[in-house]
C-alpha cells in the first residue's frame, strides 16, 4: 500500500515538474529552433536509456526463467535453449531499433 502511494506521489511530482516547462513553451516558441534541437537530443538520450534499461530487465527475466526451467528438467534443455536465444535476440532487436531511431533524430540536428 505504501509503495502505491509513493509511486502516485512521484508521478504527481513529475507532472508538477514538467508543467512549468509546458507553461513556458509559449515564450520558447518565439526563441527559435535552439530549444527544439535540445529536446531532440534529450529525446534520443532518454530513448536509448529507457530501451537499454527495459531490454536488460527483459533479458534478465528471460534468462532466469530459461535457466530455472533447465534446472528443473535438464532433459528439456534443447527445447528451452533455442527459443530462449531467439527471444533474447528479439528483445535486443528492440534496443537496436531504438538506437537507429536515436541516430535518425540526432541526424536531423
Amino acid at each position: 500500500m505504501f509503495r502505491k502511494y509513493t509511486f502516485s506521489f512521484l508521478v504527481a511530482l513529475l507532472f508538477v515538474a514538467v508543467a512549468s516547462v509546458a507553461f513556458a513553451a509559449e515564450g520558447a516558441a518565439a526563441a527559435g529552433d535552439g530549444n527544439v534541437k535540445t529536446f531532440i537530443a534529450l529525446a534520443a538520450g532518454f530513448g536509448i536509456a529507457i530501451a537499454s534499461f527495459g531490454g536488460a530487465l527483459g533479458q534478465a527475466r528471460a534468462i532466469a526463467a530459461g535457466l530455472e526451467g533447465i534446472a528443473r528438467n535438464p532433459s528439456a534443455q534443447n527445447k528451452i535453449f533455442i527459443p530462449m536465444i531467439v527471444g533474447l535476440a528479439l528483445i535486443e532487436s528492440l534496443v537496436i531499433y531504438t538506437l537507429v531511431i536515436a541516430f535518425v533524430l540526432v541526424g536531423k540536428l
